[in-house]
C-alpha cells in the first residue's frame, strides 16, 4: 500500500522538535510563533497522517520517513 502524505514544512519542523521531546510552548519559541500556532500545525499535521495524539503523529510521520 503507497501511503502519499505531505506535510508542510513547517508540520515537519514542529514534529521534528516535538519528537525532540519539546512542548508546545518550548517549540513556539525555537521556531518563534505562538502555542497556539504549533498547536494548529500539529493538528493539520494529525488530519494528514490520520491520528489522534502529537505522540502518534511523530511516530508515523517517522515511519513514513517524513522526518527523522
Amino acid at each position: 500500500m503507497e501511503v502519499n502524505v505531505r506535510l508542510t514544512a513547517r508540520e515537519a519542523d514542529v514534529l521534528r522538535l516535538l519528537a525532540r521531546g519539546r512542548t508546545y510552548a518550548q517549540a513556539a519559541m525555537e521556531l518563534g510563533m505562538s502555542a497556539h500556532t504549533i498547536g494548529t500545525h500539529v493538528k493539520s499535521a494529525y488530519r494528514k497522517l490520520d491520528v489522534h495524539s502529537a505522540a502518534a503523529a511523530v511516530l508515523q510521520a517517522v515511519r513514513l520517513g517524513l522526518i527523522l
